[in-house]
């Protein structure tokens, strides 16, 4: 599942490329919105809400797009082939005189009027990447849960929104803790600041990395090393399903590193 910064990237380069054109062709293929045409309105801004991209047009009404596991936007210019998957994959295309804007395998589209933003991103928790994050919202809403563990507490995005499952594990390895602490013992500030550190970190980086290494095999501690030793000590790394479905993810960690409670 794409992280935040991934989501801020994808958002940026809409932005840049999208705001202020005028859209001259709009084809969204999915059935809800088949015959949803907004050809004529001007793109104002594409802004990043957590894991959400909102691209707000002149008439007042904004195009609500999720990523999940593996959504995308392109860009392309005017009769450049496309390139990412096949046509049946397209759920949107945005044609303005510079741009083509293709929406790949999105599973959350949706138009809602501007104004009632919050009806799609009103239950989200603080922003990691805004720049009026609410540090303290943050700290308060993982407080309040204090029997969850640490890693669903962190990757809950009613607490706070944009850290996914790579982040949430390498948080959880940085600071030594298990993945089914409670997040009641845990330093709840450490947490939500390393977490914001590393989104902010990877902003302009293609591979997201945590260790510090841009190299294959060496860009993350513990993540997807299943089986491998730890970077740190050696310990063979350790993974399991975490939360319950369908919302359950793969957590990894380093038995030495990362000890259980006593």
């Amino acid at each position: 599942m794409p992280e935040g910064d991934t989501v801020w990237r994808a958002t940026k380069h809409l932005h840049q490329a999208l705001a202020g054109q005028v859209l001259e062709q709009t084809d969204f293929r999915v059935p809800s919105l088949a015959t949803t045409d907004f050809s004529g309105q001007t793109v104002e801004e594409v802004v990043p809400r957590g894991k959400h991209l909102l691209m707000r047009l002149s008439g007042g009404v904004t195009i609500h797009s999720h990523l999940r596991m593996d959504g995308s936007w392109h860009l392309y210019r005017p009769g450049e082939k496309w390139r990412g998957g096949p046509d049946f994959q397209v759920r949107v295309v945005l044609v303005t005189a510079k741009w083509v804007a293709v929406g790949y395998r999105l599973p959350v589209l949706e138009v809602v009027p501007t104004a009632a933003e919050d009806s799609v991103v009103g239950h989200l928790g603080p922003d990691l990447l805004s720049r009026d994050f609410d540090r303290a919202q943050a700290i308060a809403n993982l407080e309040a849960q204090p029997e969850r563990t640490i890693s669903e507490a962190l990757l809950d995005q009613r607490n706070l929104a944009g850290i996914g499952n790579i982040y949430r594990t390498e948080v959880c390895f940085l600071l030594g803790l298990h993945p089914w602490r409670p997040a009641g013992t845990v330093d709840l500030g450490a947490a939500v600041d390393l977490s914001r550190r590393m989104l902010k970190a990877n902003l302009r980086n293609v591979a997201q990395v945590t260790t510090g290494i841009d190299r294959p095999g060496k860009r993350t501690w513990v993540f997807e090393r299943a089986g491998r030793p730890c970077l740190r000590c050696g310990t063979i790394i350790r993974t399991a399903p975490i939360g319950e479905p369908p919302r359950e993810r793969i957590s990894y960690w380093c038995p030495t590193c990362q000890p259980e409670l006593p």
